[in-house]
């Protein structure tokens, strides 16, 4: 084995790199976005690198990865599962590994504050098929991580994208809360089904229309786009409906300032029962070692403005409509039709709010079904 000089043309699915104090740190956000928050949520969720992945063509037949990870366990709720790494062959998936050690930060959700309990690197060894392959390794969807050191038995070189570039932005579900590994988010499962690369803006708890996304959208290049809004500005009570539309509306405007003519998809929740009718915030709540979430707002204040699922779900509609009248390439899917009330009857939310990983199944290939189907111009194969 022999060490190979981590390139940024190694990596794909990252808006930037960040060399720190024990290796090299995908982020999700560039960096003058990051300078312009100072908040531990979208800061942890960036940092985390759901579909980023390595790629690179060789005819090895073992690479090791030394990481550094930063993981987050909330108190008082059973420990997250292990961060996977999916090693993808030719598209084909054909193992996975996981790895140990790293920085530990525990979370207490009602008061926010964090204990931070530091750990060594860990290492990552996959073996490869005889010959020479394109060789995809994706990174672990929640846990942060500082790439050490990558090492090889033969050598290796960035390998050519295969198809156009998808750029989506999401909330936690898009992020891949509940997914088995990187692969099975339901964006990675729809990527990879309609042959397109993977841009994952999908950041947990932070798909809050912050003036810096849009701009972070605006200024990276895509051939389609979908976003996909509704739950977190519901569940964090973050505005009112007065503020809401114009929001939406300053968004796209970022967004289309650099896309102007990019095939664009606004996507609204998909069936979340605790916030359909009742109001944000959401709340935690800890029980026999589980953790499930509450709507703790008052129905009776959405004539006021506050905003629930179906009254968010109706204003974005009302937006794409409003703007297809000058704007053909944007376009607008009910987020049900990826899980509705049928779905939830048979794959309920196991913690009121994020899937489990046959749901993601569930929606990735819904979506990567409708995106023909959606209307507008997402109606044509040539648009993927």
């Amino acid at each position: 084995m022999f060490p190979v000089d981590l390139t940024p043309d190694l990596l794909r699915g990252a808006l930037d790199l960040e060399r720190t104090e024990r290796g090299l740190r995908p982020h999700r956000l560039p960096a003058w976005a990051r300078a312009q928050y100072d908040e531990p949520q979208i800061a942890m969720a960036e940092s985390q690198p759901s579909g980023v992945r390595l790629a690179f063509r060789t005819d090895a037949t073992a690479v090791e990865l030394d990481t550094h990870r930063t993981v987050v366990t909330y108190r008082g709720a059973p420990p997250r599962p292990e961060g996977v790494y999916d090693l993808v062959v030719d598209t084909d998936l054909v193992g996975a590994a996981s790895t140990t050690g790293g920085t530990v930060v525990e979370v207490d959700m009602q008061t926010g504050e964090r204990v931070t309990t530091p750990g060594p690197a860990g290492t990552v060894r996959l073996d490869l098929p005889d010959g020479e392959h394109d060789v995809e390794i994706w990174l672990p969807t929640h846990e942060t991580t500082d790439i050490v050191a990558l090492r090889a038995d033969r050598p290796l070189r960035p390998s050519a994208p295969v198809g156009r570039t998808w750029l989506h932005h999401g909330s936690s579900i898009s992020h891949g809360s509940g997914a088995a590994s990187p692969t099975t988010t339901w964006p990675a499962i729809a990527a990879r089904a309609a042959g397109v690369e993977l841009v994952n803006l999908g950041f947990g708890g932070s798909a809050l229309l912050d003036p810096f996304t849009a701009r972070a959208i605006r200024d990276t290049p895509a051939d389609v786009i979908s976003l996909k809004l509704g739950i977190n500005v519901v569940n964090a009570d973050l505005m009112r409906l007065r503020a809401f539309v114009p929001a939406v509306h300053g968004f796209l405007d970022t967004v289309r300032e650099g896309h102007p003519t990019t095939p664009l998809l606004l996507v609204s929740a998909v069936l979340c029962p605790i916030h359909e009718d009742t109001p944000g915030p959401g709340a935690p709540v800890f029980a026999d070692g589980t953790l499930r979430f509450v709507a703790t707002g008052d129905p009776a204040d959405v004539p006021a403005g506050r905003l629930t699922l179906r009254v968010v779900r109706d204003a974005l509609a009302r937006v794409v409509a409003q703007r297809a009248v000058h704007d053909p390439h944007l376009a607008h899917l009910d987020g049900r039709e990826l899980y509705g009330e049928a779905d939830a009857e048979a794959l309920p939310l196991p913690d009121a709010l994020h899937p489990d990983a046959a749901t993601h199944r569930l929606m990735g290939e819904r979506f990567a079904g409708l995106i023909p189907a959606a209307g507008g111009p997402w109606a044509t194969p040539e648009n993927l």
